[in-house]
């Protein structure tokens, strides 16, 4: 029987190790694939996936182990019903022992069933500003997850949240000042070419941006590639 501090101490240090891979990765993408890759190696599960909720409630998925995943994501993304959206909506860790005596979502059990799942635990991904989305640990065996298995579900689910809102928020920082200078570059194209100032330059983008109903860096980006207004 191995040694339970023994234990404790490599599940400590490969969290730490997790930490700091999560740290330097460079997205969204890469920050929720470094979590299922690591939910193979630290928990008793067959496949893992990431959901995240994008543009209020809609779902996509960045990340998965196995296409199995994707299919059981893509059952309750368009208002299905099953654990999925329960644990997104309930901000709740859902355990589904055994997929087939469970009785919850029968319709989602018969599907899952069929891609060869019998055990699942969802757990959320949550920020004091609300769900991110939800972990998902599936198993080909009946009661794969014990509580040691839920309860480091939990820890790997915090990390998670906290490295996806911070690899959003920085692509979102990163977005904003790329918009900046592309509209900084597209105001001097005007500047020069019709001798405006720098607060008519941006007025007239603005008008364009209103007057297509596009965004103003999309505005800026066809003025800077065509060196052209667009219509």
């Amino acid at each position: 029987m191995p040694d339970p501090q023994f234990a404790a101490g490599a599940a400590a240090e490969r969290f730490a190790q997790l930490a700091v891979e999560l740290h330097s990765t460079g997205g969204v993408d890469e920050t929720v694939q470094a979590v299922v890759d690591f939910a193979l190696q630290a928990l008793d599960c067959s496949h893992a996936g990431v959901a995240l909720s994008v543009s209020g409630r809609k779902l996509e998925i960045p990340a998965v182990t196995d296409p199995v995943v994707a299919e059981i994501y893509e059952l309750q993304m368009n208002g299905g019903k099953g654990p999925l959206a329960d644990s997104m909506r309930d901000r709740s860790t859902i355990i589904v022992s055994d997929v087939a005596t469970d009785g919850r979502w029968p319709e989602w059990a018969e599907k899952v069933l069929g891609l060869g799942v019998r055990s699942v635990v969802d757990v959320p991904l949550a920020t004091a500003t609300g769900t991110v989305g939800v972990l998902g640990l599936y198993s080909v065996r009946p009661d794969a997850f014990g509580p040691d298995d839920v309860a480091i579900a939990h820890i790997l689910a915090r990390h998670a949240s906290v490295a996806v809102a911070t690899a959003r928020s920085e692509q979102t920082l990163a977005q904003a000042v790329d918009a900046r200078k592309l509209v900084g570059q597209a105001m001097g194209i005007l500047m020069e070419r019709y001798d405006l100032d720098g607060d008519r330059a941006f007025e007239v983008l603005r008008r364009y941006s209103q007057d297509t109903n596009r965004k103003l860096r999309d505005v800026a980006q066809d003025l800077i590639d065509t060196r052209k207004l667009p219509h």
